[in-house]
């Protein structure tokens, strides 16, 4: 919360503990130490502006009802100096107490001193917090999937670093194991098939079939000829994927940054078999007895490591037994290491050998039973429980005209993630899948999307910072500016639009470290919008350019409060802010 909102709780909270102490000392009350008690917003302001349940929470403590403590508290309570005027008792035993003008006045003042900073602050205490996100499969083209991953990784990444977090992006390049394989195979058959035709060899069933893999294999064949024709199969595809591989890459690099997400690392899967770091693990867990073998292969003990850790939990052995846990295959029979081996290397990388905090991981819900293992695996190997957190991300569905939408216009094949890139704002586009929280599904309206309208939640948040550009911009020409406006002016704020609008501002802190901790921006698309509402709804029902030149004064002073929050948010989240629509 901002720093006005913080010593106004502590006022309150110092002047309760005075008036509880003067009536101990007076014997009013019995003698005791003081249980916590909260401090928070009533739901409704006719309630007062904040509220405290001490006399609630103290009942054993003060041996009466709560409602004669509360009474008797709100007698002997001191608001002298503080930003409150005064208390009434409620219901049970509610203490309600209402804001001076003075508290509305130093919340603006308090957002034009911080700048762009508003809404920074020092929760996260500078841990290192590595986010994970994305990671497409390098064989292939990016789809909705990633698209929605990009917007809700990247914008999470940006609420941690807002709220104290020291944080890096990564995107992990699967360049190993059956995948690549299969690529391999892939443009191996296409390659053939180009000199010897598709009848003579057959794309398997399990291969990869996009028209990706045949322009890659063409475009070889244009540098290379047949110079591969006669080579062993093994050569062929290690070159067709060493010229085919990086041309992935750097289109998924390309497709990112249009995107406007800029990685730190961009980690490849490889590296970790090339340096050994898979073998390791292995032995790791072979040396803490977490392994066995069976059938040839290299086994990891699953069912006992979870169930384990859920009895610790306090699950009932009858309740894991429905989980039916199996394990899991660390090394096949051919010797190789499955992705199950390569990914526990990796989080031990991240959280061990590269010493991060904390590590979060976007994935797809279809994941959800590989978060479990993975956790139980890092704490086996001592890495200390709760340092990976798994986002899991529901589908999406793109819609036109209320119709579900598989296909581009463009190339009239499954929507990609460069062509949604291509038909739909970058803008609209970041915001838009934001605007829920990754674990409910959610229709992607294709239509809205490009809408300028207020419709169009991004155009209209954007509308709003524009319009008091506009609105600053006229009063400046006839020599009217907002800082001008004093401390004095600004208490004059006190019509219901006016106090709603800056009680709003004032949450924006809160709002980030709430966001930060529930790994949720839509909280801040949720923010941006409802901030855009009560400035409209403002500037409807209170004349900015007031016959009253003090309120013109305050009144301006407000506007560029608005306009810079909007400004920091939406520069947070990648979204442009325009000031001319």
């Amino acid at each position: 919360m901002s720093k006005t909102v913080q010593l106004a709780n502590r006022q309150l909270e110092e002047a309760i503990f005075k008036a509880v102490a003067a009536l101990q000392e007076k014997g009013a009350l019995p003698a005791g130490t003081l249980q916590p008690f909260r401090i928070e917003v009533p739901a409704s302001r006719e309630n007062g502006d904040f509220s405290a349940n001490v006399a609630m929470t103290n009942g054993r403590l003060f041996k009466m009802a709560p409602r004669q403590a509360a009474t008797l508290i709100a007698e002997a309570l001191s608001l002298s100096g503080t930003y409150f005027s005064k208390v009434e008792v409620a219901g049970p035993g509610f203490m309600n107490f209402f804001l001076t003008d003075r508290y509305y006045a130093d919340i603006l003042l308090e957002i034009r001193q911080a700048g762009t900073a508003y809404g920074r602050s020092d929760f996260g205490a500078g841990k290192r917090v590595l986010v994970e996100f994305v990671s497409a499969n390098p064989t292939g083209p990016m789809h909705m999937g990633n698209a929605r991953g990009g917007a809700l990784g990247d914008c999470l990444a940006a609420v941690l670093d807002y709220a104290g977090y020291q944080v890096e992006r990564e995107f992990y390049i699967n360049d190993a194991g059956n995948q690549i394989d299969k690529f391999a195979l892939s443009l191996d058959v296409r390659y053939l098939q180009h000199f010897k035709g598709e009848e003579a060899v057959p794309l398997p069933e399990d291969s990869y079939h996009g028209e990706d893999i045949r322009v890659l294999a063409e475009d070889f064949i244009r540098e290379t000829g047949d110079k591969y024709l006669t080579a062993s199969e093994q050569e062929r595809r290690n070159a067709l994927v060493a010229y085919a591989l990086p041309k992935n890459i750097q289109a998924m690099h390309a497709a990112m940054e249009k995107y406007r997400i800029h990685y730190d690392t961009w980690f490849k899967e490889s590296t970790l078999h090339e340096s050994g770091a898979v073998t390791e693990i292995i032995e790791k867990l072979k040396e803490k007895g977490l392994t066995y073998e069976q059938d040839g292969a290299v086994w990891y003990k699953n069912k006992e490591v979870q169930t384990k850790r859920l009895t610790a939990q306090g699950k009932s052995a009858e309740d894991i037994e429905k989980l039916d846990l199996k394990d899991d295959v660390l090394v096949r029979q051919n010797g190789n290491p499955t992705y199950f081996a390569a990914d526990i290397a990796y989080h031990y990388n991240k959280l061990v050998v590269r010493g991060f905090d904390k590590a979060i991981d976007i994935w797809g819900a279809d994941h959800h039973g590989h978060v479990a293992r993975m956790q139980g695996a890092l704490e086996a190997l001592g890495v200390g429980e709760g340092r990976l957190d798994v986002v899991l991300m529901q589908l999406v569905r793109m819609t036109r005209n209320g119709e579900v939408v598989r296909m581009s216009k463009r190339t009239g094949k499954a929507i990609t993630l460069v062509d949604l890139l291509e038909e739909i704002p970058i803008d609209a586009t970041r915001f838009l899948f934001n605007m829920r929280e990754a674990g409910s599904q959610m229709d992607f309206d294709l239509d809205l999307a490009v809408e300028q309208s207020s419709q169009n939640p991004v155009y209209y948040c954007q509308y709003a910072h524009a319009r008091i550009c506009s609105i600053l911009k006229k009063l400046a020409e006839e020599g009217k500016t907002p800082e001008v406006a004093t401390k004095e002016d600004l208490q004059r704020l006190t019509a219901p639009e006016e106090r709603e609008l800056i009680r709003h501002l004032s949450c924006l802190e809160e709002e980030i470290v709430l966001a930060a901790k529930t790994y949720d921006p839509a909280r801040m698309t949720r923010y941006t919008t409802t901030l855009a509402t009560l400035f409209h709804k403002f500037y409807n029902a209170c004349r900015v350019n007031s016959e009253d030149e003090a309120l013109t004064r305050a009144r301006l002073y407000l506007c560029l409060c608005v306009k810079e929050t909007l400004k920091n948010v939406l520069t947070m989240l990648k979204i442009t802010v325009p000031e001319h629509m």
